[in-house]
């Protein structure tokens, strides 16, 4: 009845799906076919929405039955989520630019981190060799893998008809970044290059073990609040201060990688990884090689696989950077990492870094 004062609700839970595509284009595929066992990986890439992927190919199956096939995988490297659901679809592009053995998959499937779903029987290896001149242009093969994720999102519609109050949103952050910005109730003072700082030990305490334990120590300059800051400038340490008190992202066009070192120092993850994140937009072929060094500095696991990833498929004008010939001569382990990967991905360029590494 209308008037009996039973409560109502309408929801409205919507399904999209995010559209994507990849294409991977792997050289010499005729000696690849013929003599390589292993798997090979694509290099990382990304849907814009904070999920990490790649392709695997199987040159001779991936097991006894599909032994005489080309196999494809698409695998979830990380995601935001436990996990995501998807249905996807590969071809080759042919030489003419037509798409040429399709293969879609029959339904959606959960991706989970570290998660494979694909084709065991894409394709015949002595199929594939025989149509060569349409298949592998230049003895090359393009595969392209086009990805369909589910998202859910959940609209309540209305809810019991009645007026709602408005709740305020919450405000700490602006509150305690006013006790920073105004230097109220302080308790401690931070000296960097000369330069005092005013603030609280207790917040400080609570976003940094190091902090924390440095207000531990039973120290003289405990006793008086005045701590020296050594290895920062004013500016990287305002705004690590401003992050710590607010959690708001500071401006890291310009000093994501001092930054960086900072949140290491001090303890701050997210700081970090919102620096990573900046750094590896920012790669290049100029600063790719500096990248890595600085990824594997600070054990930025994230930021070295792209720096790694890029470095791969950008080696020929890598080698050739002020940045390469600088960790060439600092940092020989990376530079043997670099060559795993490029022989992982089975690139013709390997040989234009080792030149450039003898002529160094």
């Amino acid at each position: 009845m209308a008037g009996d004062g039973t409560a109502q609700r309408w929801d409205h839970t919507q399904i999209s799906l995010q559209n994507f595509s990849y294409m991977w284009t792997i050289s010499n595929f005729r000696f690849i076919l013929e003599e390589i066992t292993e798997s090979i990986r694509s290099p990382t890439f990304s849907t814009g929405a904070n999920d990490k992927w790649c392709l695997t190919v199987y040159p001779k199956g991936v097991d006894e039955v599909s032994a005489d096939y080309l196999s494809v995988n698409l695998v979830l490297l990380s995601c935001l989520k436990s996990h995501v659901w998807a249905k996807f679809q590969f071809w080759i592009l042919s030489a003419k630019g037509e798409k040429m053995q399709t293969m879609r998959s029959p339904r959606a499937f959960k991706f989970m981190p570290g998660c494979d779903w694909g084709f065991k029987k894409y394709i015949l290896r002595d199929f594939l060799l025989s149509h060569e001149p349409s298949l592998l242009s230049d003895d090359q093969l393009t595969l392209v893998c086009k990805v369909s994720m589910v998202q859910v999102s959940l609209h309540i519609s209305d809810q019991n008809r009645k007026p709602r109050i408005q709740v305020p949103r919450c405000t700490l952050a602006d509150e305690i970044g006013d006790l920073w910005e105004n230097s109220r109730f302080t308790d401690c003072c931070l000296v960097v290059a000369g330069q005092e700082f005013q603030a609280h030990k207790a917040i400080l305490a609570a976003h940094s073990p190091v902090f924390r334990a440095m207000f531990q120590h039973d120290m003289e300059e405990s006793r008086k609040k005045r701590f020296e800051i050594p290895d920062l400038e004013p500016q990287i340490f305002k705004a690590m201060m401003d992050f710590i008190y607010t959690g708001k992202t500071p401006d890291l066009d310009s000093m994501a990688a001092a930054l960086m070192a900072a949140a290491d120092k001090y303890g701050l993850e997210r700081l970090k990884v919102m620096c990573e994140d900046a750094l590896c937009r920012d790669l290049s072929v100029e600063n790719a090689a500096h990248t890595l060094v600085l990824a594997d500095l600070h054990s930025s696991g994230q930021l070295k696989t792209q720096a790694l990833d890029f470095i791969t498929a950008h080696a020929s004008e890598v080698c050739e950077t002020s940045g390469w010939k600088a960790m060439v001569g600092s940092y020989p382990h990376l530079v043997a990492e670099v060559y795993r990967s490029l022989a992982s991905a089975h690139l013709p360029l390997l040989e234009a870094p080792f030149q450039s590494l003898k002529q160094s």
